[in-house]
């Protein structure tokens, strides 16, 4: 790129540059692989559509946590297993004389008596088989836990429930044991449903990919190919209303794009020649010509696949929190059994003993806590993909609600990493719009991004007119001939190398522009003979995100204590930035000056002051201060070095997805502790008195 301006900001200007369109997610590959692995050569990550949308099983990429024991288990295996025992549950309770009795209605047929042991077994072995499993593995594995605890329970209702068939004891478990199994694999069901929502909703994005592309080959004609055909640099036909093939950039046309399957943002987005287009997007309002340059396990969709199999199949501390808990009340539980066991035995009452040693084990399954907790994780995962939130890591997202400190780096996350024109002054004797019209033509031929910045807000007025003899000044400006006039763009450095006469009111504006970090460029006169003269100054700035002001506002709100913004600019343009931000003096914080190498000295400097930080940046040279800080976020989702380094990825560029994160992190933590509370609430009472603690209140199953 030449750099044509030399302005006090160049920095600044340049800075621009990094900044990703589009919302790019390439990812090389990762462990654990993730939904769409398979698909090697396609477009996209579902490879076109060959009925291979499913989602990982449950033993693949989307382990979870406590119920790792059954992995490979899936919502249908469960789905099927709750319906036929539900349906032998129904005829086992109805013919229990328990339930006859609370009911008050009488059944009598030939072979009743065997309907328990019958159709009990069948659901104990069958329905129960999963839990048997689990427990046994937990055995195993030293690590007892939720599904040892249902085990035993059923278990021993099913060894207790056999006896009193076979005349050996006068007790009737068969229609506990039965309830208890079927409404466990309910709760699981439900459970691997929830669990599977986050790749189901990804299948879904898969699916938006159009089975077929136009290819435009060299002659320009077009032929419809499957998208599994598209190969890197290929160009495609994408219509109004139609889907983009695969991801790439627009060689050729504009349209606003729907892009809410990837970032959650509701309004389409303008692309034009040059800006990178997301395969599943659509073009709304007119034809595209794009060129292929991701295919694969490249392409944005197959990265945020493997991110959220990648959370799936992650821990966080409040599922370990729920293991140990679990783990606890199985000790508590076998403790309170034996105990009940020998003392009513020492009583001389051993049908009683079994009865109050197996409402034990029952009351103390943790049902609520064993399905609740990961029900809630496994929802905000699939909540947060749809939302545009990925988490990559589950702890990074369990941190992000002790978070009092958010480090936010300026360029491309809190301005938009690209100057606009923000301020137009004009000699005595001439017109803005004038000064405007002509600058905006000097500059058409320069592709510095200030000059850009200039002819785009010349143009967005319809002020239009044709330069001839374009000429670069390196490293100063350039100039060209309008109307029959040579005319300069530059900044101070030209200024000085004509020696150019600048108007009082020219020379005070320009001043205070620099004085708030601004780019100053200047339209100067050059005539045949005689001195250069300035006739026009424009300010150019990295324009604040009007959102970036809501989500500082939004984050005091959520009880954030301090706001810091890094940027590598000059103290003047951060300070000026962090001004319209609203930043609050000697509270909030600003970084300027600072190579990226240096930003995690930053993040580390926060943290030495006792400050627990989230680190918000683009992940191009945030890297080390992403991987450094106790929550990174990635904004824009836009490198592989982004992934890698950031525990949470905003797919959109709006810095408002900070807020989201917080609210993700805090719901699943105060649903968490309510489950916690009300499980040991309820056993500490609920176990002793089904333990006979009363004798004549007893609880039972």
């Amino acid at each position: 790129m030449r750099q044509e301006h030399a302005t006090d900001a160049d920095g600044m200007a340049l800075a621009g540059e990094t900044q990703q369109h589009g919302h790019q997610v390439q990812v090389g590959e990762h462990p654990g692989g993730g939904p769409h692995d398979g698909h090697r050569g396609a477009a996209g990550p579902a490879g076109g559509h060959n009925g291979d949308h499913h989602h990982a099983g449950h033993g693949s990429a989307g382990g979870h946590g406590a119920h790792d024991k059954h992995a490979g288990h899936d919502p249908e295996q469960f789905r099927r297993k709750f319906w036929l025992s539900l349906a032998l549950t129904i005829p086992i309770v109805v013919t229990s004389h328990m339930v006859m009795d609370w009911l008050g209605y009488t059944l009598d047929f030939p072979g009743m008596s065997w309907v328990g042991p019958v159709l009990g077994s069948v659901v104990f072995f069958y329905g129960g088989w999963p839990f048997l499993v689990g427990g046994a593995s937990e055995v195993r594995d030293r690590t007892p836990g939720m599904m040892l605890l249902i085990s035993m329970a059923i278990t021993v209702a099913y060894v207790a429930s056999m006896a009193t068939s076979l005349g050996a004891f006068d007790l009737d478990f068969w229609w506990e044991l039965a309830a208890l199994v079927t409404i466990m694999l309910l709760g699981h069901w439900q459970e691997m449903k929830a669990i599977g929502q986050a790749q189901g909703a990804l299948a879904a994005l898969a699916a938006l990919l159009p089975d077929d592309a136009e290819r435009v080959d060299a002659d320009g004609t077009v032929h419809r190919v499957p998208v599994a055909e598209l190969l890197f640099g290929d160009v495609v036909l994408v219509r109004s209303g139609g889907r983009v093939p695969a991801d790439g950039r627009i060689i050729d046309g504009a349209a606003e794009l729907d892009e809410s399957m990837i970032t959650g943002e509701s309004r389409p987005v303008p692309r034009s020649v040059g800006d990178r287009v997301v395969a599943g997007t659509v073009a709304t309002d007119s034809a595209l010509r794009v060129r292929v340059d991701a295919v694969g396990e490249d392409t944005a969709l197959a990265g945020i696949g493997r991110l959220v199999a990648q959370a799936q199949a992650s821990s966080g501390r409040a599922q370990v929190l729920a293991d140990r808990f679990a783990a606890m009340l199985f000790y508590v539980a076998t403790a309170a059994a034996l105990v009940t066991f020998a003392a009513w035995w020492a009583l001389g009452d051993l049908d009683q003993s079994v009865v109050r040693t197996v409402t034990v084990l029952v009351i103390a399954c943790p049902h609520a806590l064993g399905l609740a907790i990961p029900l809630v994780i496994a929802l905000s995962t699939a909540v947060s993909a749809k939302a545009g939130i990925l988490v990559r890591d589950r702890l990074a997202l369990e941190r992000m609600r002790t978070v009092d400190a958010v480090l936010f780096d300026k360029t491309g996350t809190l301005t938009k990493g690209a100057h606009t024109v923000t301020a137009t002054v004009a000699a005595s004797g001439t017109s803005e719009d004038e000064v405007l019209r002509i600058a905006g033509a000097v500059e058409a031929d320069s592709e510095h991004p200030l000059a850009k910045a200039l002819v785009r807000v010349a143009q967005d007025r319809g002020l239009r007119a044709v330069a001839g003899n374009f000429r670069s000044l390196t490293g100063r400006g350039v100039q060209a001939v309008v109307d029959g006039t040579t005319w300069a763009v530059g900044g101070p450095a030209l200024l000085r190398e004509l020696g150019a006469h600048v108007p009082e009111e020219l020379a005070t504006t320009a001043r205070e522009w620099s004085g708030r970090g601004a780019a100053v460029l200047h339209l100067i006169r050059l005539p045949q003979s005689g001195q250069p003269a300035a006739v026009g100054a424009f300010a150019l700035e990295d324009e604040v995100r009007p959102e970036a002001r809501e989500a500082i506002s939004s984050l005091r709100e959520q009880g954030v204590k301090k706001i810091v913004m890094i940027t590598g600019d000059a103290r003047p343009v951060a300070e000026a930035v962090a001004a319209d931000l609203g930043f609050r003096p000697g509270v909030d914080e600003v970084f300027a000056e600072v190579l990226p190498a240096d930003k995690d000295r930053a993040v580390a400097d926060l943290q030495a002051r006792g400050l627990i930080v989230a680190m918000v940046g683009d992940g191009v040279n945030d890297a080390p201060a992403l991987a450094r800080a106790d929550v990174g976020l990635a904004i824009g989702a836009g490198t592989d070095v982004a992934i890698e380094s950031a525990g949470v990825i905003l797919a959109s560029s709006d810095p408002r997805g900070v807020i989201g994160v917080i609210r993700l992190s805090r719901a699943p933590y105060r649903k968490m502790i309510q489950n916690l509370a009300w499980a040991a609430g309820y056993n500490v009472v609920a176990i002793p008195l089904a333990a006979g603690a009363l004798f004549r209140w007893a609880l039972s199953t």
